[in-house]
Order: C-alpha cells, then structure tokens, then sequence
C-alpha cells in the first residue's frame, strides 16, 4: 500500500464517516490512489477535474453525475464541492496537485475530508 492509500484509509475511511475515497492527479488526468474496491472510471476522473476548472458554474445550477449517480449540488467554491442524493453525497476537494473525491451516506459529515486534505497538502508542498 503506497502512502496516498494508507491517507484515505486512515484520515478517512476509519472515521466511519467516508465510505469510499480516491486521490486524482491532476497533472496526470488519472486516479493514483483508491480505497479499496472503489474504481473511479477514467471519464468521472477527468470529468471532476473539468469540473474545478472549467464547469464550476455548470454544477452549481445542474448538479454533477458521478459512477452513474446524480447529484445535487450544495456547495461549491474553488478548492471544494459538496452534492447530495437521497442515498448520501460525494465531497471533492482541490488541493494544487490533487483532487480527493470521497463519498458518504446520509447522516454523515463530509468535513473529514478536510483533515486528509491538509495531510495530503503538507506531503506534496
């Protein structure tokens, strides 16, 4: 296990608030680490990082389709987007050279994507 996925699994997934997380390169285009058993399809990646820089606007109105779900959006700024379905959310969170995407179920708090983010930034400053 590389050291991107030992950070989702214990800055994420042992919180028991995240059900499922990947790290996309943004330099790359592709995901570079996953929890396990969550394959993000090399269209979701690119499309979530289309999203941050050129269809931030787009989500915010229209929402986001993400491994075949849809999803409402809540929030969105430049570093982060949080949507909703009835079945629990997605969060996406930009850091200068990657994008944490994680999903959660309803009643749980995406905010813990914060906390892997930082560790994430201070790894890769």
């Amino acid at each position: 296990m590389n050291q991107l996925q030992a950070l989702l699994n214990d800055s994420l997934i042992r919180t028991k608030h995240v059900e499922n997380a990947a790290i996309i390169n943004i330099k790359e285009r592709k995901v570079c680490a996953s929890t396990f058993g969550f394959n993000v399809p090399p269209e979701n990646a690119l499309n979530i990082i289309s999203t941050f820089y050129k269809n931030l606007l787009q989500v915010r109105r229209g929402g986001l389709c993400f491994k075949e779900k849809y999803y409402k959006c809540v929030r969105a700024d430049d570093h982060s987007i949080y949507l909703q379905n009835p079945d629990g959310g997605l969060i996406a969170v930009k850091t200068k050279a990657f994008i944490l995407v994680a999903t959660y179920r309803v009643g749980m708090y995406p905010s813990v994507c914060v906390e892997a983010v930082e560790k994430l930034g201070k790894k890769n400053a």
